[in-house]
């Protein structure tokens, strides 16, 4: 993993001095300390690079990166599992190095852009440019892995690896906060792409390239995006399970390439714990990071202890009790370059940390819930499927009954929402209408923005073609805010995180699967648990999904308290809109017991720094 910076200019007049342009690029330092690359190329462009040396760590792999006849100029954040099988496709022979980012520079000598994008397999944010066509292009990979943010005003094009590089930027350091971006932030909690907060600050979408020419045109490219229509499915389970678990070993083996060392994030979930029993096929001595906590709603530490004694690992546990945990809140905080909500960045970052004092790198069990159907909120969308095509007075009376029948135990409240799809879009905002409009009345008759399209699928009464849909909003939603957590925690202690899950080849396979295996009360990643149990029978399946969290409800009313009420309120809230009576009655509100607002209130946290 490495931070970048890129400047283009339409005019070097507006140029930043290269002094001011290397401060700005020393905001990404933690992503890449091993070393600071430098270029300038003609009077327009400035790029910079902060290097986290895994691939090649001699000065063969350093960046930014030429191509060998000097056409192409590139800054890579990421890793591709694929480059050698490339290289071998490419026929080159004059490498200076091994590093994926060399062969990067030969395939676009070779085969152009698209066909190199397409090609490749991994994790990646790419800025490239184009000597000759004097066009730059930024490239981020088809699951949105790794993160790439730019400003564009029609003059000045910068693009980072972090946000706060962009809004630090003298062209866009004054920008006001755009209403619709800000209004989706507070219903979702995290910025998902293509949005920057902002005005003229966005994000490059997952699988997109967009590109800008010398005269400031800008043209867009949806290289893959995840399909949503597929008809013929593995059906049989024992085929899916015997289908998945092939798929699964290839992928890890294929993303243990490293000149450092390697290890990997367990939980007591089942999706680390599968990436770890694959790990350990191929790598020994494998380690594995845990961390533990004195919250019986939260830790996972018991059972990820026995998997590991079960799989005879390396297992370093970090048992933290709730004053420790508390110890660490102002340095997690600090690594939230941007407006993100999610307050298990804090066992995130921990484990992190962790993790670094032994390896550089660690693999990780994110986006198997999305692929596999693994949260809850698959099963309270389907089971109203029957009914939620009624009319509104129909559902609202079919609710009711179901209520007083059996305490809602076959339907529940998402039959209330007016589609499918704007259920599902509800069950990811934890910021009530009611609060929001108290908050900020300006925003309560702004739209989100049109480009906002996660959630806009049409109600069906088929159930595959329901979860195919929800799993790409998913996808696109959900995933998205995990991936950024995960980045933001990681790369504050300069630890790559790798996700197996999110392998091109494991995307596909998934898709393959028929959603009714891993479909059903109280039945969610049937597939890959039956996977698990087979190459781990001595642990009992977990019974109850925890999450990798935190106690926030109490922590807001005891220990955290005097430093939400400090931020919250004294906060300048001019540029938001935000009226501060209505903060000070949410937080006298979620002190009293009277409401769990732990999710609006770190939201405002994460937002007014």
């Amino acid at each position: 993993m490495c931070g970048f910076l890129t400047e283009y200019n339409l005019s070097s007049s507006s140029n930043f001095r290269k002094g001011q342009f290397i401060d700005l690029l020393k905001l990404s330092h933690k992503r890449g300390p091993d070393s600071c690359g430098y270029i300038s190329i003609e009077p327009h462009l400035q790029m910079g690079f902060n290097r986290l040396a895994i691939q090649d760590t001699s000065i063969a792999g350093k960046q930014p990166m030429q191509s060998p006849n000097n056409k192409f100029t590139i800054v890579f954040n990421g890793e591709i599992y694929n480059h050698l099988d490339l290289r071998k496709a490419l026929g080159f022979t004059k490498y200076r190095g091994h590093s994926d980012t060399e062969t990067i520079t030969v395939c676009l000598e070779v085969w152009g852009i698209e066909k190199t994008i397409k090609s490749l397999n991994g994790m990646f944010s790419l800025v490239i440019y184009n000597q000759q066509t004097q066009e730059l292009s930024l490239v981020r990979d088809f699951a949105g892995i790794k993160p790439l943010f730019y400003g564009w005003d029609g003059r000045t094009l910068v693009a980072a690896s972090q946000y706060d590089q962009i809004k630090a930027h003298r062209a866009y350091s004054s920008k006001s906060v755009n209403p619709q971006v800000l209004k989706l932030y507070l219903q979702q909690h995290f910025l998902p792409a293509p949005f920057g907060l902002h005005e003229d600050t966005f994000q490059v979408l997952p699988g997109e390239i967009i590109t800008f020419n010398n005269k400031g045109f800008k043209t867009q490219q949806r290289y893959w995006e995840l399909p949503v229509d597929r008809t013929s499915f593995i059906s049989d389970s024992k085929e899916a399970e015997t289908y998945i678990e092939s798929i699964l070993d290839q992928v890890v083996q294929r993303q243990l390439i490293s000149d450092v060392p390697l290890g990997a994030f367990l939980s007591g979930g089942v999706d680390s714990s599968l990436i770890v029993s694959s790990l350990k096929k191929f790598h020994k001595n494998t380690q594995v990071f845990t961390i533990g906590s004195d919250s019986e709603k939260h830790d996972e530490s018991e059972r990820a202890k026995q998997l590991a004694e079960a799989m005879e690992l390396q297992q370093t546990i970090w048992n933290l009790n709730a004053k420790e945990m508390l110890s660490y809140w102002d340095e997690a905080m600090k690594a939230m370059h941007e407006p993100m909500a999610d307050f298990s960045i804090l066992p995130t970052y921990l484990v992190s940390k962790l993790a670094k004092k032994r390896v550089a790198v660690s693999l990780s069990g994110d986006g198997g819930d999305e692929l596999f159907f693994g949260y809850e909120r698959f099963w309270s969308v389907g089971k109203n499927i029957k009914y939620q095509h009624y009319p509104s007075l129909l559902r609202k009376g079919l609710y009711g009954l179901d209520k007083y029948a059996s305490g809602n135990k076959n339907l529940n409240a998402v039959l209330l929402a007016s589609s499918q799809a704007k259920a599902h879009q509800g069950l990811h905002s934890r910021f009530r209408n009611e609060w929001l409009d108290r908050l900020t009345p300006d925003l309560t008759g702004v739209a989100l923005p049109d480009a906002y399209q996660v959630y806009n699928y049409q109600n069906t009464k088929d159930t595959r073609t329901l979860l195919q849909h929800m799993r790409h909003a998913e996808f696109y939603g959900m995933m998205q805010k995990t991936l950024r957590k995960v980045d933001l925690a990681s790369m504050e202690h300069s630890l790559e995180v790798r996700v197996p899950f999110l392998d091109k080849e494991m995307i596909e396979a998934s898709l393959r699967i028929d959603p009714l295996l891993n479909y059903g009360r109280n039945k969610s990643k049937q597939v890959l648990k039956n996977i698990l149990h087979k190459r781990i029978p001595s642990v009992g399946e977990e019974k109850v999904k925890k999450g990798f969290s935190i106690p926030l409800t109490d922590w807001l009313r005891e220990d955290l308290k005097p430093l939400f009420i400090k931020r919250l309120l004294d906060a300048d809230l001019t540029s938001f809109g935000f009226d501060r009576r209505a903060i000070e009655n949410m937080l006298q509100v979620h002190q009293s017991g009277q409401h769990d607002l732990k999710w609006p209130l770190f939201t405002l946290y994460s937002l007014l720094k």
